[in-house]
């Protein structure tokens, strides 16, 4: 399947197949799922997150799009205005990932506040991500 790019300001409401919506102001991507169930699926950009690259082919995200919550449960990325299958992953598989999103997020926010001890805040959602990775 062949993916285009249209950057826009907002999302639309209506999506179309085949197409990246992207915001950089607003930090987040948007698309159908490819599978064809009319899913839309959006990825929040930022070095936590998605990176959204544009090259000469087409449109890139990356890491990989894996949708755990739907009942396609699609897993996939978009490469050079392409999208490239994933294999299939087991409900363990799915829990490691979002435990290592989890980790590899504390770290990124824990190298921002090097210089000093972190604050009960920061513990604070560090406890809840890694709670929300482990469901």
């Amino acid at each position: 399947m062949k993916i285009s790019l249209e950057r826009v300001h907002f999302m639309p409401k209506l999506l179309q197949p085949g197409i990246l919506y992207v915001s950089e102001e607003f930090e987040t991507a948007a698309h159908l799922c490819p599978c064809g169930c009319g899913e839309k699926i959006r990825t929040p950009l930022g070095p936590t997150e998605w990176k959204f690259t544009q090259g000469r082919n087409g449109p890139s995200l990356s890491p990989s799009v894996g949708n755990w919550h739907l009942p396609c449960r699609t897993h996939y990325w978009i490469r050079d205005g392409r999208v490239v299958w994933a294999k299939h992953w087991t409900e363990e598989q799915v829990r490691a990932g979002r435990l290592r999103e989890a980790q590899r997020r504390a770290e990124y926010f824990y190298s921002l506040n090097r210089s000093g001890p972190r604050g009960m805040v920061a513990r604070v959602i560090e406890w809840v991500r890694r709670m929300i990775a482990l469901k």
